[in-house]
């Protein structure tokens, strides 16, 4: 099943105060509150690597990013969207390349899904999708940065155990080569992306 769907409408969320106001009411079951919508952003303009099928360049051109709680939301103008859950999103940083800043993301369409056995159909590559971010406003891009961060979070990746997570943090950074920018090395595109993620992986919950 692939993990970005078209979406007809926004899915229902409610703001952090109403959500607040629904909780302090004590509601006969919690699990009938909608998710809490951490960002909306106006005037934004996406693109996808490899493109979504019946999505088209039109419909990318302008639209609504909603970063709610349950998924992350973009609502073209033309009243079409998409929505991609966030165990889906393997990587998402702030890029800057010369054509631009914007919100970067890796996107595993098979998020989910049982692994497949070793094939030569079984190509990485052809799994991956990737998801540029670009608002109007380039100053929101830290906002929708850290509401992505915080919605990811409350989904973990239920394929890494905790023994993963602790062989992550001893990971050996004498392996790894620093960049400095000396004798006019320049560095790439995907290492910027890198670098910004590195730079960026943090969140601030509201």
């Amino acid at each position: 099943m692939v993990s970005t769907t078209l979406i007809p409408s926004v899915p229902q969320y409610v703001s952090v105060e109403e959500h607040r106001n629904i909780v302090g009411s004590t509601p006969e079951s919690f699990n009938d509150i909608p998710p809490v919508l951490r960002h909306k952003e106006e005037n934004v303009r996406v693109t996808l690597d490899p493109p979504l099928q019946s999505f088209t360049e039109q419909d990318c051109t302008n639209g609504t990013l909603f970063v709610i709680e349950s998924a992350l939301v973009f609502m073209s103008s033309t009243g079409v969207g998409f929505q991609v859950p966030y165990q889906a999103i393997t990587l998402h940083a702030i890029a800057r390349p010369e054509s631009g800043p914007s919100i970067y993301c890796q996107l595993d369409e098979l998020a989910g899904e049982p692994a497949a056995a070793d094939s030569p159909e079984n190509d990485e590559a052809a799994d991956m999708r990737e998801l540029s971010i670009i608002p109007s406003n380039n100053a929101s891009l830290e906002l929708i940065f850290e509401a992505m961060s915080l919605c990811a979070s409350l989904h973990p990746d239920p394929n890494v155990s905790e023994d993963d997570d602790l062989d992550e943090a001893f990971v050996d950074e004498s392996a790894f080569e620093t960049f400095t920018g000396e004798e006019g090395e320049e560095l790439s595109e995907v290492g910027r992306v890198r670098s910004d993620f590195v730079s960026n992986s943090r969140y601030a919950p509201y």
